[in-house]
């Protein structure tokens, strides 16, 4: 008779599968990574064949192992309906909820409310992920992503938050020094900052030349923050969103009519577990907080 596989056994194959290396399944799982092993060995011994390539730069799935991956995904999804759906889960709100966002957005948006979720619901782990990248739902780098545009591919369920509106800023002392640029010929005339081309993680953020034709960059920084920190310096003038270099006293806002752009934040939550009562509370607790900024995120709408 064929032994069957362990629940736990396709969890860890899962986790690893999606992680692509051993010691980052271990840690999500919270586990060893020496048990996590034996589980993919074993797995592997009761099924009679290798699931994974070990190679130093991580583990690869082999063909049976890519094989494996969208039956173990079923048993997964009917797991989770049934924890979901278990009495009183409902009311006992816990588990972990992985946030990931732009890093502007968790900093400015998020990350100061993100304590009345945790009170609300003191069961529930809240991990917060503000980085500029976009996030694999697929392999559970997040269960909800906040992005900028919603997924062409994929079990993936997506939402608009609502617009944010980008304006162009530049410090009090660097207008000062250098002057306000009223009119296109003015604007030709300042330095400015912008993304690394090649570390544009989406092409809703490749706006310079829309919004600036003609005109380069001479200062290029990989993220946001650093961007409006390089901006309070003095360093030139960059397009900022508004809801964050709105709340900096020492920026200004110019040509508001020649340089205004509109973007959207969209939330992406996987097929697999946008039913879960944490995620659709934290989903829920996500627009909340949008829909409470609106007049900060597109303020000449307000």
């Amino acid at each position: 008779m064929l032994p069957s596989p362990r629940w736990d056994d396709l969890q860890a194959f899962l986790a690893v599968a999606r992680a692509g290396r051993l010691t980052a399944a271990a840690r999500r799982m919270g586990i060893e990574h020496t048990t996590l092993s034996r589980r993919i060995a074993r797995l592997e011994s009761d099924l009679g064949t290798p699931l994974f390539d070990r190679l130093p730069t991580g583990y690869d799935l082999t063909v049976d192992g890519q094989a494996l991956v969208p039956r173990a995904e079923e048993m997964e999804r009917a797991a989770l309906g049934i924890w979901s759906g278990r009495p009183g889960s409902e009311t006992d709100l816990s588990g972990t909820v992985r946030i990931g966002t732009p890093e502007a957005f968790g900093t400015f948006c998020l990350a100061e409310r993100i304590g009345e979720l945790a009170l609300t619901h003191p069961g529930l782990s809240i991990e917060l992920v503000a980085t500029p990248r976009a996030f694999s739902l697929s392999k559970r780098e997040a269960d909800l992503a906040i992005g900028l545009s919603p997924p062409v591919t994929g079990r993936l369920h997506a939402r608009k938050l609502g617009d944010y509106e980008l304006g162009l800023y530049g410090s009090r002392a660097y207008l000062d020094r250098c002057g306000t640029p009223s009119t296109p010929d003015d604007l030709k005339t300042h330095r400015y900052i912008g993304y690394i081309d090649e570390l544009v993680f989406s092409p809703e953020l490749d706006y310079f030349a829309l919004a600036l034709p003609g005109l380069e960059p001479s200062i290029r920084i990989s993220n946001v923050i650093t961007q409006m920190t390089a901006t309070l310096s003095g360093a030139g003038l960059c397009i900022l969103p508004c809801f964050m270099a709105d709340r900096q006293h020492e920026l200004v806002r110019v040509a508001p009519k020649s340089v205004r752009i509109l973007r959207a934040y969209w939330m992406l939550t996987h097929s697999n577990l946008r039913k879960l009562r944490r995620i659709r509370v934290a989903a829920d607790f996500v627009g909340t907080i949008v829909k409470d900024a609106r007049a900060a995120m597109v303020p000449t709408a307000a």
